[in-house]
């Protein structure tokens, strides 16, 4: 998530009153530095992307809400939560937590690979081991034992536990680090490459094809919906957004490089929060460039067409108060921030869906295609990232 503070306003949604409870683009490829790092420049990235997550979810995804409502900003509060619209934000935190469990064991499926960070620190020094793999579980579960929705729960004491024990797990990540980096003995190219390569092929890899793939089918169950809007097609169109989500924050631990970062294809995919007035602009106007942006930009119009596509723009177009959106919805009043599907707009609201999806399947097999095939017209960002060409 790349959250946004330059947007003219947050984008609301019409809920109910809560109360809450206790680069370079030419053929030749990127540029290559002359000193490589090693293998170990490469663990690094992989451990500060763990470290980068866990701080994120603990400071900013669980934080900034909660200061927001001790403040007694309790509106803010609530539209500082990320992905509030399905109020999936406990199921995106975990993910968050999944994606480091799985970049420190070198699998999909809480495995420990033999040629993975656990299984070299399991081998070296077992208690720091212990300490990782005991970390990684406690913050998974205190954002699991937070009371679903968190947007209705901010304030509980729940909370407050899970961002103490992302916190923790921030210490220990470090700790794996700087063990790691003080120790000669492992810290060499010969122990720390096969690290590398499994990283690469069985986590990265699967997880960015998966959710290209996914990104895929949902952008098909987008025209499906698009041709014949029904209460049935909202619901199908919801679980897609749903499935092509959920490999997105399994992938957070490895957002801070490589063609997600270089290409902008974070904040294009991912941006919070959104601007309401500009969403209810385009669905009037149908004026879908104001989706697109350039190199040739500034910062102000890059950060403005990636506020109004992306995840966070389709959630609200397809969810409301927690569940899928009906085509029988009926607005509070007729401001921007209680915009709902009706027959006058059906056409603009499905275009708009359609034009978000087809941008983030766009660049989902974009992110997964640098990384597998072909980075800027050069080598598989995966094979420079395994050479330590980065």
């Amino acid at each position: 998530m790349k959250k946004m503070f330059s947007v003219v306003s947050i984008l609301l949604m019409g809920l109910c009153m809560f109360t809450f409870g206790s680069c370079n683009d030419d053929n030749d490829g990127p540029e290559l530095t002359d000193d490589d790092g090693g293998a170990l420049s490469c663990v690094e990235q992989m451990l500060d992307g763990c470290n980068d997550i866990a701080n994120e979810v603990g400071e900013a995804k669980i934080g900034d809400p909660l200061s927001l409502y001790l403040a007694g900003q309790t509106t803010k509060a609530l539209y500082a939560v990320e992905s509030w619209y399905s109020w999936r934000s406990r199921q995106d935190y975990s993910n968050n937590i999944l994606s480091i469990r799985n970049a420190y064991f070198g699998s999909l499926d809480g495995t420990q690979a033999k040629a993975s960070l656990a299984s070299l620190i399991a081998e070296s020094d077992a208690e720091l081991n212990q300490s990782m793999t005991a970390a990684i579980q406690a913050a998974y579960d205190a954002i699991l034992a937070i009371p679903d929705p968190f947007c209705q729960n901010i304030n509980c004491a729940e909370a407050e536990v899970a961002q103490e024990k992302c916190a923790d797990l921030c210490d220990v990540i470090d700790q794996v680090k700087s063990y790691i980096k003080r120790n000669p003995d492992i810290n060499t190219n010969e122990v720390l490459d096969p690290i590398v390569a499994n990283y690469v092929d069985a986590v990265v890899l699967p997880t960015y094809k998966t959710l290209s793939e996914n990104a895929d089918v949902f952008y098909a169950e987008v025209q499906k919906f698009n041709a014949a809007p029904t209460d049935e097609a909202f619901k199908s169109v919801a679980k897609c957004w749903i499935d092509a989500r959920e490999p997105w924050e399994a992938s957070e631990a490895f957002l801070g490089f490589g063609p997600v970062d270089a290409l902008g294809l974070d904040p294009n995919m991912d941006s919070w929060p959104l601007d309401q007035d500009q969403i209810a602009n385009i669905l009037t106007s149908g004026n879908y460039d104001e989706l697109n942006w350039s190199d040739e930009d500034d910062d102000d119009a890059i950060e403005a067409a990636q506020g109004v596509r992306g995840f966070h723009t389709l959630e609200f177009l397809i969810f409301k108060n927690g569940k899928e959106r009906t085509t029988s919805d009926v607005a509070e009043d007729n401001s921007s921030a209680n915009l709902v599907w009706t027959e006058a707009n059906k056409a603009s609201w499905g275009n708009y869906m359609l034009q978000c999806a087809r941008l983030l399947k766009v660049d989902a097999n974009t992110l997964y295609n640098s990384w597998n095939s072909s980075y800027k017209g050069g080598k598989s960002y995966a094979s420079l990232f395994k050479s330590h060409q980065i």
